[in-house]
């Protein structure tokens, strides 16, 4: 009730034009820091066969880099410890074990899911993740613009090595984007804010990174632990990033749109759209991969993959959202009738902590055991793989067997939904909604969804 009383009190103001007594708004309390950087040059004269001997010759020098990296959810693909909502025993959860519905799941892919792991060699169960010289310097230091990696996480053989790693420094916004912009297989395939167009930004694509911000402004990096949550993996934003760290409450001149920040993300206005300049995937159907006879278009149709949709300058979905999320876990039962969410946003109207938040939301239609109403994620790269012998069947029992599940052999098709709660491509002020953007005709929020009986602004500030 206090967060509804907080929306009512914004529009009680709006309709008789009293201004509150809120104090003036204040002066976002941060610098962008100097980027003076050593010159790395002289350290790397001599010829490097191996990545691994990049990595040696890093550690000679940055001797504890290693041993900090090897804690960190970059290095483990596992987050802390925590309680999942409808599960009793605590789970450590991340990239390694949770089901997404783009590429399903890690388990069993790793040579090809790995690419975008910051090390060396992780191809299968048996990677040594106590390995220093496996992890990898060069993904996140190197600006040289030529580094890639492949099956792995290894880089491509013909690559100077030396070359590479004499152009290090802190990681740019290149750096953080060849594996962000690219998550899911592609280009702007999970993230709706996020992709290529924010490696060189106008002010309009991104005020933050158009104005010379790097993405590790934001997410400060202590002993390389990388601050900021995604919930695609996380449940819960206790490594967190807010606008409230940089711009000190209230930041509004006019009252009136302070006294919304009780119950409205900054998000929600200042990002009006996403996918503003390369489309990004909205929906996945797998059940059609396999077919030989159809076009293939990366936007449209691949055989390995299936149908897709993708949309370009999309308005957000909203909702209630307190900074934790429900999780779908490997073997939790599913209603196959009805839409199975895999990090549904918790929260509602009478969550006092809980704010309207712009969604980017992701509906796939994907495979899963009949008799025993389970997701089932599929093995799709290598032998025996649907990549590879475009057989569910097979690749269903393999994948079943790589994640510990039984599989009674009948398999059907689920529709699954993620949510993907959206923070970048920031819009300057200018062009921040405004208030018929959400209050009277046209408006892009679904009151009634929301938990309202109407527009408040229209009912005269009663729910």
């Amino acid at each position: 009730m206090a967060v509804l009383g907080g929306v009512l009190a914004a529009l009680a103001m709006y309709v008789t034009g009293r201004p509150s007594a809120l104090p003036p708004p204040v002066a976002p309390a941060f610098q962008r820091p100097t980027r003076a950087h050593l010159d790395h040059s002289p350290y790397f004269t001599s010829k490097l066969d191996t990545p691994q001997d990049v990595t040696r010759a890093c550690l000679k020098c940055h001797e504890k880099s290693a041993a900090q990296m090897m804690t960190t959810p970059h290095w483990l693909w596992l987050g802390d410890e925590v309680t999942i909502p409808g599960h009793d025993a605590p789970t450590r959860l991340g990239k390694k074990n949770a089901l997404n519905n783009f590429c399903l799941s890690v388990t069993g892919n790793l040579a090809s899911c790995t690419k975008c792991h910051a090390g060396y060699g992780w191809s299968d169960t048996s990677f040594d993740f106590a390995a220093a010289e496996n992890v990898d310097c060069l993904v996140c230091h190197e600006r040289s613009g030529q580094y890639v990696k492949g099956s792995a996480g290894l880089p491509d053989p013909s690559l100077d090595l030396a070359a590479v790693a004499r152009t290090v420094g802190f990681p740019t916004r290149e750096n953080c984007g060849v594996c962000h912009n690219y998550g899911g297989g592609g280009q702007a395939v999970k993230h709706g804010d996020l992709d290529s167009s924010l490696e060189n930004p106008s002010r309009a694509d991104d005020v933050h990174m158009g104005s010379g911000f790097l993405c590790i402004d934001c997410h400060e990096t202590r002993e390389h632990k990388i601050s900021g949550r995604a919930f695609s993996v996380s449940v819960e934003d206790s490594n967190g990033v807010a606008c409230t760290d940089c711009h000190q409450a209230p930041p509004h001149h006019d009252p009136r749109i302070n006294t919304h920040l009780a119950s409205v993300a900054c998000q929600t206005c200042h990002i009006s759209s996403f996918a503003r300049k390369l489309p990004t995937k909205t929906f996945w159907d797998w059940s059609k991969a396999g077919d030989p006879t159809r076009v293939e278009d990366p936007h449209e149709y691949l055989k390995i993959k299936g149908e897709f949709v993708y949309g370009h300058e999309l308005i957000p979905e909203y909702g209630w959202f307190n900074q934790s999320v429900e999780r779908y876990l490997v073997g939790d039962r599913i209603d196959p009738t009805t839409v199975v969410d895999l990090n549904h946003p918790r929260g509602d109207i009478r969550d006092p902590s809980a704010k309207i938040w712009p969604f980017k939301v992701h509906r796939a239609i994907v495979p899963y055991d009949v008799e025993r109403a389970v997701l089932i994620p599929p093995i799709t790269s290598g032998p025996g793989g649907f990549w590879h012998d475009f057989d569910w069947q097979k690749a269903l029992e393999l994948g079943a067997a790589a994640s510990g599940l039984e599989f009674s052999g009948k398999y059907g098709w689920a529709r699954t939904a993620m949510y993907w709660p959206l923070s970048h491509m920031v819009e300057p002020k200018e062009r921040a909604l405004t208030c018929d953007s959400c209050h009277g005709e046209g408006s892009r929020l679904d009151w009634a969804a929301l938990g309202y009986e109407g527009d408040p602004i229209q009912r005269g500030g009663r729910r």
